[in-house]
């Protein structure tokens, strides 16, 4: 009997504010047309989908929790986020978000559990994989789930991530060099 099994695949986690989209500054994006898709993103999105490797968002969006949006919003600017994507030829592998405003929350970022719950339902080999965020929680998460991390952010503060950039301008070419060609 030759039992086959299916191989680890390779992932980049992005977290969303800040990285996918315009961060709203104070507060979160309420509307989808204040959802703002960053150029520079399609970009790096483009190189992770050129060496090969899967692309997963998790994001926290507790905004929900506190009412400031509905479930269904932040379902229609994703849905707006993937329709912008496809135009350019990209696609995400998946969209994890928790809403829950509990920071014990296992979900809840810089909790691992979004990175968790994406490696055991889409194959994926976290030690292969990295997360991008433009927040110390991002980079914690990433690290607490076993990935390299990269943090997108001016300033030289301490940080766990394992390297970093000042701007979104500057993640293409960092992941150009950081990411191992996959199959």
């Amino acid at each position: 009997m030759n039992d086959s099994i299916t191989p680890l695949k390779s992932c980049v986690f992005f977290d969303r504010d800040g990285i996918v989209n315009r961060h709203p500054g104070p507060g979160y994006v309420e509307r989808v047309e204040d959802f703002h898709l960053l150029p520079e993103f399609v970009d790096a999105l483009r190189v992770v989908h050129e060496k090969g490797y899967e692309a997963t968002i998790v994001s926290n969006q507790r905004g929900v929790a506190r009412g400031r949006l509905t479930q269904e919003t932040l379902d229609r600017i994703h849905d707006k986020l993937l329709t912008a994507l496809r135009a350019e030829g990209l696609d995400l592998l998946d969209i994890f978000v928790c809403t829950s405003e509990d920071d014990a929350n296992p979900n809840r970022k810089p909790n691992p559990g979004m990175l968790l719950e994406a490696a055991r339902e889409h194959h994926l080999d976290l030690k292969k994989s990295w997360m991008v965020g433009d927040d110390e929680r991002d980079a914690i998460a990433g690290r607490r789930a076993g990935c390299k991390t990269v943090l997108v952010t001016a300033g030289d503060a301490p940080t766990v991530a394992d390297h970093r950039v000042s701007s979104m301008a500057e993640l293409p070419d960092l992941l150009r060099v950081l990411l191992d060609r996959v199959h």
